[in-house]
């Protein structure tokens, strides 16, 4: 069984109540169990639904613009009248975008809910151009803000709550912990968080994790930039960039340079969520496997998370990062799509009984 950590006793009940996935006992697929092979497979593994988006590209305060993929759901049984529909806003991971396999279910999951989704995809990666030579990190929020207000001044009336996923759910946690209760989201849901980035590049430094995770992740965010090099070379020596072998080596380059730290460690320092979770003011299920190795067991911070009454986490023994794979063929749904549909409909359809706590 997942381990349930929230000091908040209501809380915990209505998890148990309206959310019971969080107290089942998970068993991972018994011929890829192990944390990295579930990661490594489930991106191939697991199916890709259908999902028709309806983009749309919005403009920042400071002359760039922002990707955003709508599923409208128009055809919801459950809440036809768009205005007061559910919305969820899905936050992908890293260099990840609207087409993840993990975010098409998540969508497939709301649309079964009636609810309508929008995908923020971070400055220039998906498909759009970058208009000023800016692109994202963890610890900026000001993009996110942007698009929560956006979304929430669109439909007022609607429920609205967020999901994300890896970087997606720091950059929300950090959101929230700067915000606190003023926000107009009801209750977030986090999987797979790194919440200590100094733990996390270590872990991804040991060799047989560089090997697998780390000189992937990089030519990733190599490339997710390359496309924009004409822009970017106003500021930056982009053959410098290009030189990284490690993430460490590209958030040095490049990320802590485009944000204003004076160094990498105070980029990694403002970045990692477990330093904010105690500011945390609306309900937040915060998902993670404890043989993750983008986040440490040990860096997971299960004591500040006890601190603070809105906060709860559910920690598997097996899983990976994103991975929660289960079942003979885990091609459809895994554990984490289940935490996070029943856990999305118990804030809309029950939250009352939390919104007291």
């Amino acid at each position: 069984k997942p381990q349930l950590v929230a000091s908040n006793d209501r809380f915990c009940r209505f998890l148990e109540e309206y959310c019971p996935v969080v107290t089942e006992t998970y068993y991972p697929t018994i011929w890829c169990w192990e944390g990295r092979v579930q990661t490594l497979l489930r991106p191939f593994i697991t199916s890709r639904p259908q999902v028709q988006y309806r983009n749309e590209l919005i403009k920042t305060a400071d002359g760039g613009q922002i990707s955003l993929d709508w599923f409208d759901n128009n055809d919801s049984s459950y809440y036809p009248d768009a205005s007061t529909r559910p919305t969820v806003l899905l936050l992908p991971g890293l260099t990840g975008t609207s087409k993840e396999s993990y975010i098409l279910h998540m969508i497939h999951q709301s649309e079964t809910l009636g609810y309508r989704c929008v995908v923020f995809n971070n400055r220039g990666i998906a498909g759009e151009e970058l208009l000023t030579p800016r692109t994202y990190c963890a610890a900026n929020t000001e993009d996110l803000e942007a698009v929560i207000h956006y979304v929430h001044s669109l439909h007022p009336s609607a429920p609205f709550m967020a999901a994300g996923v890896s970087m997606g759910g720091m950059l929300l946690l950090n959101y929230l912990g700067k915000t606190g209760t003023d926000t107009p989201l009801m209750a977030a849901a986090i999987f797979s968080a790194g919440w200590n980035v100094f733990e996390s590049v270590e872990s991804l430094e040991k060799p047989l994790n560089w090997l697998l995770f780390n000189y992937y992740l990089t030519t990733c965010l190599q490339s997710s930039i390359s496309r924009h090099r004409q822009m970017l070379e106003k500021l930056f020596d982009m053959d410098l960039v290009m030189k990284a072998r490690t993430v460490r080596e590209f958030d040095k380059q490049f990320t802590s340079v485009m944000f204003g730290y004076r160094s990498i460690d105070d980029y990694y320092e403002d970045a990692s969520p477990c330093r904010k979770l105690k500011s945390v003011g609306i309900p937040v299920l915060c998902l993670n496997s404890v043989d993750d190795v983008f986040s440490p067991a040990h860096a997971i911070p299960v004591e500040t998370a006890k601190q603070n009454a809105n906060v709860a986490l559910v920690l598997t023994s097996c899983g990976g990062h994103i991975g929660f794979l289960e079942g003979i063929w885990p091609r459809k749904c895994t554990y984490m799509d289940r935490v996070f549909k029943q856990f999305v409909q118990a804030v809309f359809e029950h939250g009352n009984k939390i919104f007291s706590m």
